[in-house]
């Protein structure tokens, strides 16, 4: 939803001008849902970093960082290192949305929150410990080839697609999720190398 001048530490209510067309896309979605919560609707909006987990497999772990069904020896981390990078775990972003309807008579009509989940100021300390997790600590991490998908993107519209989206890891982008724990007083949360171990098993890479 957001463009450069809302970066690096994004709230609720952070000014909405993405720069990209899946972030138009985003904008015009809520708006859509908070006009329709001034007709009788209920809205709750949760927005999260890039997700990881069991069983997901279209997610840019799953996509980029290792090879599902593939025994883990190298992974890729698609950004710059030094950069930091948000990653949601999917069960603990479906255990916040489950507190947070079920203290529904709390919200607002149109509610939104912002999910902190896993932060990592070295973004690619993400691909560190997954080699942590799968026991190859020495394991090398290889850089995404990004001329490549640039290269072929005419042809594959999924490679347009990630290309775009290419900014997210060349920038320090980070979700505040402080409305959401006070609301709630703490945030789901499984530690990181618990949360890769589940989700590394479930993509047989282990």
């Amino acid at each position: 939803n957001f463009g450069p001048d809302s970066w690096p530490l994004i709230s609720e209510n952070s000014n909405q001008n993405p720069n990209t067309k899946k972030g138009k896309i985003r904008v015009e979605m809520e708006e859509m849902l908070q006009a329709a919560a001034t007709k009788g609707a209920r809205v709750l909006v949760v927005r999260a970093g890039d997700f990881f987990g069991p069983d997901a497999v279209g997610s840019w772990f799953a996509k980029g960082i290792v090879k599902p069904g593939k025994k883990l020896k190298s992974v890729v981390y698609p950004g710059i290192h030094e950069v930091g990078h948000n990653w949601a775990y999917l069960p603990d972003l479906a255990e916040t949305v489950i507190q947070l309807l079920e203290r529904e008579n709390d919200l607002a009509p149109f509610e939104v929150f912002h999910f902190g989940g896993h932060y990592f100021e070295r973004g690619v300390k993400m691909a560190e410990e997954t080699l942590n997790v799968a026991g190859i600590s020495d394991g090398p991490i290889k850089k995404m080839p990004w001329w490549l998908l640039k290269t072929a993107s005419p042809f594959v519209g999924m490679l347009r697609e990630l290309q775009e989206m290419r900014y997210l890891w060349n920038e320090d982008v980070r979700l505040d999720n402080r409305k959401l724990v006070k609301f709630l007083g703490n945030e789901p949360h499984t530690p990181v190398q618990d949360a890769l171990h589940q989700t590394l098993r479930s993509l047989n890479c282990t």
